[in-house]
């Protein structure tokens, strides 16, 4: 089943609901942070390619129609590719980006992985994610509403342990920057 993310128009919409109500303030620290060569994996429709210097990132998605749509949003390579089969180099890198990505990998550790096989020795990894809430009921709600959710948005999962698995990958949560709001996220990371 078709799920909102492989929808850019709908998706757009959403998006730019969210990014009204403070998800624009988030998106505009997680790729405005992003400094060398840069790697916006799931790019979805480009609402972050904007922001990057010119000639400077590479987007990459797995969904042909959010492609199209992120070509009408900046003039930057465009790559088809899922997380966890990255088409790159080792240490390709300076920064990774990914908004709302790792929810809708299907393997999250394979993902990683490649996220940290193409990221320079120094690079830096700045993630947007919604992630399981430390409330134990508002966990157990997740855990119920996760099968419907995940047919409905197209993959995502939204009681994912992200910042445990980040760590589990051989990444080192940095603190500077690191916000929480609800199950809102964002971080940047370097190998541990």
């Amino acid at each position: 089943m078709r799920g909102l993310e492989q929808i850019p128009w709908l998706y757009d919409a959403f998006m730019a609901v969210a990014e009204r109500t403070g998800l624009g303030r988030w998106r505009a620290w997680l790729a405005g942070g992003a400094a060398g060569r840069v790697l916006d994996l799931g790019c979805g429709t480009g609402r972050n390619l904007p922001y990057y210097r010119r000639g400077t990132a590479t987007g990459a998605d797995p969904s042909a129609q959010n492609l199209a749509r992120a070509r009408r949003r900046a003039a930057v390579p465009l790559v088809r590719a899922r997380a966890e089969a990255l088409p790159f180099k080792d240490g390709s890198f300076d920064t990774v980006v990914c908004g709302l990505v790792l929810c809708s990998v299907e393997d999250p550790a394979a993902a990683l992985a490649e996220l940290r096989r193409v990221l320079a020795p120094e690079g830096s990894l700045r993630l947007l994610e919604h992630v399981r809430s430390r409330h134990p009921w508002e966990a157990r709600l997740q855990d119920r509403l996760q099968p419907l959710w995940t047919r409905v948005a197209g993959g995502c999962r939204p009681n994912r342990e992200t910042e445990e698995a980040v760590e589990a990958a051989g990444f080192r949560i940095l603190p500077e920057g690191r916000r929480a709001r609800g199950v809102m996220r964002r971080f940047s990371a370097r190998r541990g």
